[in-house]
């Protein structure tokens, strides 16, 4: 098996940003790709105009690939945020008004995961309640995520390089996803099981695929160390997917790893061209 025989889909927030936003999807469907993926793109806004929004489905629309996940609204990202739900008053009130905004731009699009990050620790503020308001808005876009037809997914960082994001673990992302499925009813929150993330944590990965692979919506890989691309670093990918293929998941591969200087066809250079076609 192998990488070959994995679907993947190309995240453009972190790939061809050498180019500008809009022209990232016709860049991705040049490379081969048939699917992508994205942060929110508008760090600074939760609710961007109506035209922001068009041009942005008309250049994917235009490219012919299919947008496969979106994160709601999450502060600055890159940058000192990690997510804008569990964090009381104005980033918090951005992240709702936010919902029903990235909900809708996913369904225009045929998208059916939404990432919602959970945000950072905030000082003087009691860590229950940051976790009362993280599930109160996890419920809310549970719920609008459901009127689409699509799941929410929750993330596990790095400790290393998000210190004050609670979530560094795939038991205590999995914790999040329990709680907002026992309050919603839907089953439609699923763990986010980012491989770089849970590596520079320590975790055991095959014993994590082994537990936790039946709970995962949506899979991203980047080497370690360095985030670069596969064969960079020293993670043997190509293993961990073919045991999360044997565990039962058959979704796409999230590719989150920094281009490292590179452009065009020399980033993709390890992933065989029918892998990135597969829809």
């Amino acid at each position: 098996m192998g990488f070959a025989d994995q679907r993947f889909t190309v995240n453009l927030s972190i790939l061809f940003t050498e180019l500008p936003l809009l022209e990232r999807p016709a860049a991705a469907a040049a490379a081969g790709f048939a699917a992508v993926e994205l942060w929110w793109p508008w760090v600074d806004s939760p609710t961007p105009e109506r035209p922001a929004l068009d041009a942005l489905r008309k250049a994917i629309e235009d490219a012919n690939v299919q947008l496969t996940g979106l994160n709601f609204y999450a502060g600055h990202l890159p940058g000192p945020d990690r997510g804008a739900l569990s964090i009381p008053g104005e980033a918090s009130d951005r992240f709702r008004a936010n919902i029903d905004v990235a909900a809708g731009f996913a369904a225009s699009l045929g998208c059916t995961a939404l990432n919602a990050l959970y945000g950072n620790r905030v000082d003087g503020v009691d860590p229950a309640e940051q976790d009362a308001l993280a599930l109160e808005n996890l419920v809310l876009a549970a719920r609008a995520a459901d009127r689409i037809g699509a799941i929410v997914l929750v993330e596990a960082l790095n400790g290393p390089e998000s210190p004050r994001y609670p979530l560094v673990s795939a038991p205590a992302a999995v914790g999040i996803v329990d709680k907002v499925n026992e309050a919603t009813g839907l089953g439609n929150a699923r763990f986010l099981m980012d491989l770089y993330h849970l590596s520079m944590n320590g975790e055991d990965l095959p014993s994590v695929i082994e537990h936790y692979t039946p709970r995962t919506g949506h899979v991203q890989i980047a080497d370690n160390p360095g985030r670069g691309a596969p064969g960079t670093g020293s993670l043997p990918l190509a293993d961990l997917l073919d045991r999360l293929t044997k565990a039962g998941y058959d979704g796409r591969i999230g590719l989150e790893y920094k281009p490292g200087g590179t452009t065009g066809e020399e980033t993709f250079a390890w992933l065989p061209e029918t892998a990135r076609a597969a829809r």
